[in-house]
């Protein structure tokens, strides 16, 4: 499943939904947790049950485990249509196994604690887990981190790129970036966290979408040279590309290039 980009739209507002599903996001999130007031919590909730469909599939991101209405949003988790669910504050392996035992087809653990960065390689490894994700601002609100810059979140996401790679699941998933209109921020927070190692993004806004989608896809540089690497691995003769050698490592990170191009 191919997610480069998430787009975030609140579960209360039904009449967006299929806007946000022609925006070009590779996945919708369809949100019950901070984008719903308490008192329509239900009514948000229906509205999932009700869109959520083969024809319109989707993601869900349900309230807490410590929420009144986790209970009742776990009862969404075997829905036909929907791809995942992300559950946010995300800190033991437990509740992981619980909406896998509610018939959801994958997990999407968001990581917003302290304690849940210190279970990261647990909540991976959990059976359903499908790719953990970084919710950055609440990790900032839970360490005190008042006036944190996106450096000094650099340790915190690595281990999140380690804790995947170490469960052998897809890599991570970037928080949102809160400037809507500043599109050369976004494509520096996208270009940051590709190269730590994440994989896609959580966004807030349609207009984020491209500039995140392209952030996570191979130019047309990257995937010729891709191409003639792999072309080179066939034949014996060739021993090098622009003058680097084809060896097993180059060979995979040119197919990974590949792949994340859509080849």
């Amino acid at each position: 499943m191919r997610m480069r980009s998430l787009l975030f739209v609140p579960a209360s507002r039904p009449d967006r939904f299929d806007k946000a599903a022609a925006a070009g996001a590779d996945a919708v999130v369809l949100d019950l947790e901070d984008a719903v007031a308490p008192a329509d919590k239900d009514s948000a909730r229906e509205a999932v049950r009700r869109w959520v469909c083969p024809e319109h599939p989707a993601i869900v991101r349900i309230n807490a485990p410590d929420s009144p209405w986790h209970a009742a949003d776990c009862a969404l988790a075997g829905i036909a249509g929907l791809t995942a669910v992300m559950l946010p504050k995300a800190e033991r392996p437990e509740d992981i196994a619980t909406l896998v035992g509610a018939g959801a087809a994958a997990v999407i653990p968001l990581v917003e604690t302290a304690a849940g960065l210190a279970a990261a390689q647990q909540l991976a490894s959990a059976p359903g887990a499908f790719r953990l994700a970084f919710g950055s601002l609440d990790f900032q609100l839970d360490l005190g981190m008042r006036e944190a810059t996106e450096d000094d979140l650099h340790y915190y996401r690595c281990q999140l790129v380690f804790a995947s790679r170490l469960a052998g699941i897809a890599a991570p998933i970037d928080g949102v970036t809160t400037a809507i209109d500043d599109a050369p921020r976004l494509q520096m927070d996208v270009a940051r966290v590709k190269r730590l190692g994440f994989g896609g993004k959580l966004c807030i806004h349609p207009k984020q979408v491209e500039t995140v989608n392209a952030g996570f896809t191979p130019d047309a540089e990257a995937v010729a040279w891709a191409r003639r690497v792999i072309a080179a691995a066939q034949d014996s003769a060739i021993t090098s590309v622009d003058g680097k050698m084809v060896d097993r490592p180059v060979i995979l990170s040119a197919q990974a290039i590949l792949r994340d191009a859509g080849e």
